[in-house]
C-alpha cells in the first residue's frame, strides 16, 4: 500500500531545507496550497486507478502552538502567532511548515514476513536534521497509532534519541526488496555516514541526515534477519550534489532496484552484499552518468518516483512531469520502457507545488506492506476510492487559501481555517480527536 501525505493548508516556501536545492531555489516565492493539496490528491487517485491499494495520512496542525508556547511566547493561540511573527518571522515559518506531506519521512516501516514475531514495526523517524520536520515526530506516532492500533499485528516504537549520532529519515533511506510482498524480503538501508568513526568518507558541503547507527538501530528495533539486511552508504558527492536522501537518487519495488551509477559510495560492494542477500531473480537497473549526469536526475527527480507493480504483473514508473521536460531524461525512459523486461509504462504526474520545495512522487508516500487480515485492521476511513477522493477534493477547495507569503502566517484567521479544515478532515476519516485543540 501507499499511504500519501495530504498537504497541509500552511504550504509555503520559506526556504526551510540545507542541501535540498529545490526548497533553497524558491525561498520566498508565492505558494498554492489549494493547488498543492489537489495534485497530492490526484496522485494519489492515479496509484488507485493503476491498482494500487491507497491509504491518505492527514496532516499535522500548523503553526504548531504547543511549540511555540515552550519556545516563550504567552497568551491566546491567536497572540502567540502575533508575537512569533512580530519577535522572529524565521521561526513562526518554521512552526508553520507543512514538511509533513512529505509522509517517505514518517517513518521505517517493515512488514510482517520480516520480522521475528510476525508482526508490522513502525518507528517513526526523528528527523533531526531540522528543527521544522523534528517537531513532527509526536504528531507522526500519534497518527500512525491512530490507524494501525491493533497490538496483535502492529508494533510502534518510539523516535530514535534525538542524538547527533542518530538521525532517522525514515523511509526516504530505506527500500524493501522481495520476490513477492508476502514473502520474506531484503531491507536495504542507506546512510550518508558514520557517527562513530570520524575516519569515514561523508560529504563536505551538505549534512549527511541518515547515520549508519540509526539505520542499525532501527533494524534491532524491528527483529530483523541479518542475513537479509544490507547497509550501504551513500556516495558523498551525491549528497553534496543535492541527493539530501537516498529516494532522489534510487528507488526500489518488489525485485527490481532503480538507481543511478553514482547512487551509492561502494556500488560494486553494494551490488554484491545485494544479491548474495536476495538469491536469484535480482533485477538491477543501473543509469550511468553518460546516460543522465547526476545532475539532471536530481534536478528532474527522475529516481524520486514511485516504481508500482500493476495488476498485470508488470511494473510502471510513476514520475514528475519535470521528467517529461527534460529530453535526455524522457528519451532514457522511453528507452526503458520500450526495453525493459520488467518496467513497461510511465505515468508522469503534476506534482510541481511538492517539487517546487523539493518533494516529488516519491517523498509524499510512505509504502506499507501489509495482508489482507492486517488491512482489515486498519482504522479509521483512511483507505482511498472514488467516494473519499471526491469528499477530499470538495474539503481542499472550502478550506484552502490559492495564494499564501511568509507574511501570511502570522495571520491569526489562518490558524482557526486550518483547525475547522482539521476538525472536519478526522471525522471524514474517523480518526478521532487526534489534535491537541481538539481535546
Amino acid at each position: 500500500m501507499s499511504f500519501d501525505g495530504i498537504v497541509g493548508l500552511t504550504h509555503n516556501y520559506s526556504g526551510l531545507s540545507l542541501g535540498n536545492l529545490a526548497s533553497q531555489r524558491n525561498v520566498h516565492a508565492v505558494s498554492n496550497p489549494r493547488a498543492a493539496a489537489q495534485q497530492g490528491l490526484r496522485k494519489m487517485k492515479l496509484l488507485h486507478d493503476l491498482g494500487v491499494r491507497q491509504g491518505v495520512l492527514p496532516p499535522h496542525e500548523r503553526p504548531a502552538i504547543d511549540i511555540l508556547r515552550k519556545l516563550g511566547f504567552t497568551g491566546r493561540d491567536d497572540q502567540v502567532v502575533r508575537k512569533a511573527q512580530d519577535a522572529s518571522p524565521a521561526l513562526l515559518a518554521a512552526c508553520s511548515s507543512a514538511s509533513s506531506m512529505w509522509a517517505a519521512n514518517a517513518a521505517t516501516v517493515c512488514p510482517s514476513p520480516d520480522s521475528r514475531d510476525g508482526r508490522v514495526h513502525f518507528t517513526p523517524a526523528n528527523l533531526r536534521s531540522n528543527f521544522h520536520r523534528q517537531i513532527e515526530a509526536p504528531m507522526t506516532a500519534r497518527v500512525l497509532r491512530a490507524i494501525f492500533e491493533d497490538p496483535d499485528r502492529f508494533v510502534h516504537h518510539a523516535p530514535l534519541p534525538l542524538a547527533k549520532p542518530f538521525g532517522d529519515e525514515g523511509a526516504a533511506n530505506h527500500t524493501r526488496l522481495c520476490v513477492d510482498y508476502g514473502e520474506p524480503g531484503v531491507q536495504l538501508f542507506v546512510y550518508g555516514k558514520q557517527a562513530f568513526d570520524r575516519r569515514a568518507p561523508a560529504p563536505t558541503r551538505y549534512p549527511a541526515r541518515q547515520t549508519l547507527e540509526a539505520s542499525q538501530a532501527v533494524g534491532r528495533l524491528h527483529e530483523l534477519d541479518e542475513k537479509r539486511t544490507v547497509f550501504a552508504q551513500q556516495e558523498p558527492s551525491a549528497i553534496d550534489a543535492g541527493a539530501f536522501h537516498n529516494d532522489v537518487i534510487a528507488v526500489g519495488n518488489q525485485n527490481v532496484l532503480f538507481f543511478h551509477a553514482n547512487a551509492f559510495h561502494d556500488p560494486m560492494g553494494t551490488k554484491r552484499k545485494l544479491r548474495e542477500a536476495f538469491g536469484e531473480g535480482l533485477h538491477l537497473v543501473e543509469v550511468a552518468s553518460n546516460d543522465i549526469p547526476i545532475e539532471e536526475a536530481i534536478s528532474s527527480y527522475l529516481f524520486n518516483s514511485q516504481l508500482i507493480t500493476l495488476p498485470t504483473g508488470k511494473m510502471a514508473l510513476v514520475v514528475p512531469t519535470e521528467c517529461r521536460e527534460s529530453t535526455r531524461v524522457w528519451g532514457y525512459l522511453k528507452r526503458l520502457a520500450e526495453e525493459d523486461p520488467l518496467i513497461g509504462q510511465l505515468e508522469a504526474v503534476d506534482v510541481r507545488q511538492s517539487m517546487a520545495n523539493g518533494g516529488g512522487p516519491a517523498c509524499l508516500r510512505l509504502r506499507v506492506v501489509l495482508t489482507e487480515k492486517e488491512i482489515e485492521h486498519v482504522s479509521g476511513s483512511v483507505m482511498l476510492d472514488d467516494d473519499l477522493f471526491q469528499r477530499l477534493q470538495v474539503w481542499v477547495d472550502e478550506h484552502y487559501r490559492d495564494r499564501l507569503t511568509e507574511a501570511d502566517l502570522g495571520d491569526p484567521h489562518l490558524l482557526d481555517e486550518s483547525r475547522k479544515a482539521l476538525d472536519e478532515l478526522t471525522q471524514m476519516l474517523k480518526l478521532g480527536s487526534l489534535y491537541r485543540f481538539q481535546r
